[in-house]
């Protein structure tokens, strides 16, 4: 009876074979990883902390000279040890960068828009180039409404500076009046304060002018003053006259458009037209103001009427 091959022959060549597969496993997953394949947990956990936050912290370079100079450089810190290349150190180092100050662009322009280049920081302020002149104070309320009226009576005028001659001569607020209503023109252009200069245009324009025409039949050209703003007293007293306020006018002639000329004097027997003309000048220029005088009165006035408006008690007028 032939015998049975032993067993353990058979598998005894498959051991070393198992064996070189099971060795030739670790080695490809030791290369995968530099960690030990054995070991259940890692170095590093890898949690909120991240591998970068675990890295080495150098300490910062040291400067050759004080932070107070900002032109001087800095000296590359040395970096001793057997890792260093010595190709790189056949290189420059590099120094870093300084940083600039910010500039601020200046742009041409007019007003804000003209900024001062030699002060970046200053650039958003006005170029002063030359020094503003001071402002004139604000008109008050009653001067403003009084050139409306002014306007609407159609006098031809203009603002001028605050005359002040003194205490007693003075106008806060003087106009020059060059023309009246109708085309009336005034010569020479009287230097009055705007209340005389609206009461007289108001009284032309509705009683004068239409008193020449209902005379004469025709209008008025030109009115001849002969003084307006005057600093001075009242002849022979040392009261100031209404002159120095610009609060009166004097009216020497009256010339007519169709050529007549009325002198304000004293007119003749005869001169009957002439004379209810003045008088009737007279009268209705008491309407309008608190002082007339003219012919008849005295001396001074014996070539011209005189109208003011200086304030009297209980609204008394002097009309001679």
């Amino acid at each position: 009876m032939p015998q049975k091959p032993n067993q353990t022959s058979k598998t005894a060549p498959a051991r070393p074979a198992f064996a070189a597969l099971s060795a030739l496993t670790l080695v490809l997953v030791s290369s995968c990883t530099t960690d030990s394949v054995l070991s259940m947990r890692p170095d590093v956990d890898v949690g909120t902390t991240s591998a970068l936050a675990m890295a080495p912290v150098r300490p910062a370079p040291a400067y050759a000279v004080p932070m107070s100079d900002p032109d001087a450089g800095y000296v590359t810190p040395r970096v001793d040890g057997p890792d260093l290349d010595p190709e790189m150190s056949a290189f420059p180092q590099q120094q870093e960068p300084q940083q600039e100050e910010p500039r601020v662009a200046v742009l041409p322009g007019s007003g804000m828009q003209r900024l001062v280049p030699s002060n970046p920081y200053m650039a958003g302020y006005p170029r002063m180039e030359t020094p503003r002149a001071e402002q004139a104070p604000a008109m008050p309320a009653d001067e403003v409404a009084c050139r409306r009226d002014l306007k609407r009576l159609g006098v031809t005028f203009k603002d001028l500076a605050p005359i002040r001659d003194g205490s007693s001569c003075r106008i806060d607020n003087p106009v020059s009046v060059s023309g009246l209503s109708g085309g009336i023109v005034m010569k020479p252009a009287a230097t009055l304060n705007c209340q005389m200069a609206a009461t007289f245009a108001r009284w032309t324009k509705n009683e004068l002018a239409p008193a020449s025409r209902k005379r004469y039949f025709s209008g008025i050209k030109t009115i001849h003053q002969g003084s307006s703003y005057s600093c001075r007293r009242i002849n022979g007293t040392s009261t100031p006259s209404e002159h120095s306020l610009g609060n009166a006018l004097d009216i020497m002639r009256i010339e007519l458009k169709n050529g007549r000329d009325i002198d304000v004097k004293k007119p003749g027997w005869f001169s009957f037209r002439e004379r209810g003309f003045l008088n009737t000048v007279r009268a209705d220029g008491c309407d309008y103001f608190s002082t007339v005088l003219g012919p008849g009165y005295n001396y001074d006035h014996r070539n011209h009427f005189h109208f003011d408006i200086k304030p009297r008690r209980n609204g008394y007028r002097a009309c001679k």
